[in-house]
């Protein structure tokens, strides 16, 4: 009898032991901390975080904190006022990805922030009710820049979205998830690859977190430096897809798989009611990605192998706990009711071209190597606007890649609706209002004898500025590193003015006010040369409008 007890103590123990260790694989992945309101300071500088269990801290670049900003909280229709704080040795920008706000706004590489200055940008939000997110956009360095941590979600809030019957807890059943995958040396240092070795989920290795057995929402952005994700569950459960990058879409959509590109964001629901005391895992199956498509390759050696090529992954490992005070149990039928663009109704069809190749170009010159990728046939230029676009114009743009690679292709200030893929109309999870739209690679072998033919159409509205361009480029960082981008202003004939929002009140300046502008801080900057604050006029990447702090 004692020998009995003996082995079913020794079994129990065992037993507990081993679900010790199982749990012991896991981190409790970190939530962003939020902030909200209409008046935000950001400070962006190096710091340390244990993101490795073991040996030393990695150096990041945090934005108030060690790695990935906080949560910024809006509602639409307010003016928001950012305070940028620059602290780091290097120039940086802040890019509001997604939003529609004046270009000099943007936080694209004109708008640089250079070390020991502060940047006070400011908009009106007239974005939907979506994730957004901000990272930095200073060209050359952004692959660099983004792998150290620089980055933040930006959540709006809007009255159609408020009155559903969502979750919206934030942290307890509604989750922020941003994927990245990072790749460390000895030392548990970052080293600035395309892809990583190891998973991060909100900056946590091997992560795992605990949610009420409810209607559970889940805002997932694809932050990765290149890699795409393929995303479902363990069990193949179906999730509800309720946002595309920009808005709301009409309805949910049931999915078992949903492939998240750099760049996009897309919100789900789970509904995890009745499953207290269980577990499932998000995934990855990448397995399945095509060789063309970011992480479905399988490089065995040089700059681009990593040890998550082509296969399947987990992304967060899910405790479902009891469930939360007030949960939601049901997935809504309907959510808005979108009026989309109708082709019909465009002033003008742009075309664009992305390839690669670039020595083909330029023969006996090798700038990129030969896999460079390009658009419209040439680097990107930051003197050069590619085009010009009419205040108030709708267009289609309508891109034709003989480049074998996928891209995510991301265009900034405006939103836009997805025409068609290849000549197919977009499935209902992408026919929403979108900022990147995914340009799948040319078949037939490298060169793309058989392109592929992607069309949008957008309405450039609200903001003319002829000295300060938006960006459209490839939201792979490398490739937008490289030269993968271009750039256009919007302008308003009719006026010859420019729509500038100045610190206390709307001004229209002309062309000559706003050089004299210009002149006097730059006078002011050569002659007070303190801490300063960069304002609204940052014409190039070396000149910023810097006044006396």
């Amino acid at each position: 009898m004692n020998l009995m007890n003996r082995l079913s103590t020794l079994f129990i123990l065992c037993l507990f032991v081993s679900a010790q260790s199982i749990k012991a694989q896991y981190n409790t992945m970190w939530i962003p901390d939020t902030l909200s309101g209409t008046n935000f300071n950001l400070d962006i500088k190096d710091t340390f975080a244990q993101i490795v269990n073991t040996g030393n801290q990695t150096i990041t670049a945090g934005i108030n904190g060690k790695f990935w900003g906080p949560t910024l909280f809006f509602n639409q229709g307010d003016t928001v006022h950012m305070n940028i704080h620059n602290f780091l040795n290097d120039s940086t920008t802040l890019h509001w990805h997604g939003f529609h706000l004046p270009a000099v706004m943007d936080g694209g590489p004109h708008q640089v922030i250079p070390p020991g200055t502060i940047w006070q940008p400011y908009w009106k939000v007239t974005n939907n009710a979506a994730t957004y997110w901000y990272h930095p956009h200073l060209h050359t360095m952004t692959e660099e820049q983004i792998t150290k941590g620089l980055g933040g979600l930006i959540i709006v809030r809007d009255p159609i979205e408020s009155a559903l019957a969502l979750p919206r807890k934030y942290g307890v059943d509604d989750i922020p998830v941003v994927l990245t995958d990072r790749d460390f040396n000895t030392s548990n240092q970052f080293t600035v690859v395309p892809y990583g070795d190891s998973m991060l989920t909100n900056g946590t290795l091997r992560a795992q977190y605990t949610v009420p057995a409810q209607v559970v929402r889940f805002r997932i952005l694809n932050g990765a430096i290149e890699r795409s994700y393929n995303l479902g569950f363990s069990d193949n459960r179906s999730f509800y897809v309720i946002t595309s990058d920009g808005g709301l879409l009409n309805a949910p959509v049931a999915l078992t798989r949903y492939l998240l590109h750099a760049g996009e964001r897309v919100e789900i629901l789970v509904n995890c009611s009745g499953q207290s005391g269980t577990t499932v895992d998000l995934k990855a199956f990448n397995s399945t990605l095509g060789n063309f498509v970011a992480g479905g390759e399988n490089f065995p050696n040089g700059p681009f192998a990593n040890a998550l090529g082509k296969i399947d992954f987990n992304i967060l490992h899910v405790n479902i706990g009891p469930a939360n005070g007030s949960p939601i149990l049901s997935i809504p039928s309907t959510l808005t009711n979108n009026t989309l663009l109708n082709a019909a109704s465009a002033n003008i069809t742009r075309k664009l071209t992305i390839s690669d190749s670039l020595a083909s170009l330029i023969p006996g010159v090798t700038i990129l190597g030969p896999n460079a990728f390009i658009i419209n046939h040439k680097l990107f230029d930051i003197h050069f606007n590619e085009y010009e676009v009419p205040l108030g114009n709708t267009e289609i743009w309508e891109i034709t890649s003989s480049s074998v690679f996928g891209h995510p292709f991301h265009i900034h200030d405006v939103e836009f609706n997805i025409l068609s893929v290849n000549g197919v109309a977009p499935v209902a999870a992408q026919a929403g209002w979108k900022d990147v739209v995914f340009i799948p690679g040319a078949t037939g072998g490298p060169g793309g004898s058989t392109p592929s033919v992607v069309k949008f159409i957008a309405n450039f509205d609200d903001y003319a500025d002829s000295l300060h361009p938006f960006m459209f480029h490839c939201h792979i960082a490398l490739h937008e590193d490289e030269g993968m981008m271009g750039q256009f202003i919007v302008t308003n004939k009719a006026t010859g003015l420019q729509e500038i929002h100045c610190k206390d009140r709307n001004f229209r300046y002309s062309p000559i006010r706003l050089m004299i502008k210009y002149l006097f801080h730059l006078q002011m900057r050569v002659h007070k040369p303190t801490m300063c604050v960069s304002r609204m006029l940052s014409v190039e990447p070396s000149i910023c409008c810097l006044v006396q702090n």
